[in-house]
């Protein structure tokens, strides 16, 4: 059976946005000024719509939300090989809102922005390789 091109629609364009969101997160990396929160947010919102992208492709309803635990318990239980590369990235979760705003908290570090990259491309490559090549961004 066929899956519905709505489906097959909306799970590209999710990919396609978070492979957006991951290259955003790149340049904001090299940036000659310091863009290192719009880099960690990037990262963060890369995650997001990789794993919600998993969730559309299986019919899996899931609520507005930047929360990852939220999006990726549903994820991995579909497919537990999941769990690994979705766990280590729970983290990311702060990126949605922290340094976004004003507020009491320092900027966060390269190292730690570049490590909230990696963990954004692990979730991307891991929903990618279980996806159909038709749906694929790349």
């Amino acid at each position: 059976m066929q899956p519905d091109p709505l489906v097959i629609e909306e799970t590209k364009a999710s990919l396609a946005k978070a492979d957006e969101d991951l290259a955003a997160s790149e340049l904001c990396l090299q940036a000659s000024r310091s863009l290192l929160a719009t880099a960690a947010f990037h990262a963060q919102q890369a995650a997001e719509k990789a794993i919600k992208a998993w969730l559309t492709w299986h019919g899996r309803p899931f609520r507005k939300t930047h929360d990852l635990l939220e999006v990726a318990t549903p994820a991995w239980e579909l497919d537990a090989t999941l769990q690994p590369p979705l766990q280590e990235a729970l983290v990311l979760t702060q990126y949605a809102w922290k340094h976004r705003y004003p507020g009491d908290w320092s900027p966060p570090r390269k190292k730690e922005v570049r490590d909230a990259l990696r963990l954004a491309q692990a979730v991307y490559r891991a929903i990618e390789d279980r996806l159909p090549e038709s749906v694929r961004s790349r």
